[in-house]
């Protein structure tokens, strides 16, 4: 098995994850499609969609041919994106002390990032996004976000890519990689969070609190599952914590979780990781992420 690799180094950061595929493809036909607010990848199994006025963000997967999106995209917060944090700049959101904070959909008030490039071809999606700032709404353009997604059977692989060109160095913080907004019915977080990952060590499930909670996740991996053990998951190799909630309050409940990764944003950084999406029980989607870390 080829390891993950993490490189640190003077001016610039890069978190790579290289080398890691499915010790089982399932091979199928992908199809791209495209409207005004969305581009779709669906190759039989899944169906994804990235929605161009909340930045390109991920904001749908459903299996395909199916109405049941299990993402939430209630606002440009939510979706599956990228989000990073620097030092206090005096921001406030709805009243609260904020910081520098670039966000891949828009804006708190719903300015929209600026997408700067959606490419789509029969096997992938590519975008490039200015952000915005989450708490003030200005554009920052002293970075972009990068995304490139390709559907791998009953699995999405995404990479993302954060540059940033700003002369400002910040401390370092915890950064959302990604963000995960999942739609308020799946309301049971599964995630493994032992020290004997990947032996079929029972998982744990519990229902985040109001407002933030903390996890670990040894075996990289959370999901958001419903009553019936159906959900969405995500595979962050690069982390093993993450931050979680349960958001209450019709009609804008979700269910939140975010890995997190602590760096600073610096003169010249370049930020990369791979996160892969899947779909099905909490048992299958933890037998998928399993398969990848090969036989």
């Amino acid at each position: 098995m080829k390891r993950i690799k993490q490189l640190l180094a003077t001016g610039a950061v890069a978190l790579t994850l290289s080398g890691v595929a499915l010790a089982e493809k399932l091979a199928g036909p992908v199809t791209a499609g495209d409207t005004n607010d969305w581009a779709y990848l669906d190759n039989g199994q899944l169906r994804l969609g990235v929605k161009k006025t909340s930045g390109a963000a991920i904001a749908w997967l459903s299996r395909s041919g199916s109405t049941r999106n299990l993402l939430n995209h209630y606002d440009h917060g939510r979706l599956i994106q990228q989000s990073y944090y620097g030092d206090s700049d005096g921001s406030t959101w709805a009243g609260q002390t904020w910081r520098w904070n670039p966000v891949q959909g828009g804006d708190w008030q719903g300015h929209a990032a600026k997408v700067l490039e959606v490419k789509a071809t029969a096997t992938t999606l590519e975008s490039k996004t200015m952000p915005k700032h989450w708490a003030t709404g200005a554009d920052v353009p002293e970075m972009t976000m990068e995304q490139r997604i390709e559907l791998e059977g009953n699995v999405a692989r995404v990479r993302f890519t954060m540059r940033y060109t700003g002369q400002h160095a910040h401390a370092p913080a915890d950064h959302e990689l990604p963000a995960f907004f999942a739609e308020p019915d799946l309301s049971m977080l599964v995630l493994y969070d032992g020290d004997k990952p990947w032996t079929g060590a029972p998982v744990s499930r519990s229902k985040p609190g109001w407002p933030n909670e903390s996890r670990r996740m040894t075996e990289n991996w959370a999901a958001y599952v419903d009553d019936k053990d159906f959900g969405v998951g995500a595979y962050v190799p690069v982390t093993t914590r993450l931050t979680c909630y349960r958001y209450e309050a019709v009609p804008s409940s979700c269910s939140y979780f975010a890995p997190l990764k602590k760096f600073a944003i610096t003169p010249g950084v370049v930020v990369e990781y791979a996160v892969w999406l899947t779909i099905g029980t909490s048992g299958e989607i933890r037998e998928t992420f399993r398969r990848l870390q090969g036989p």
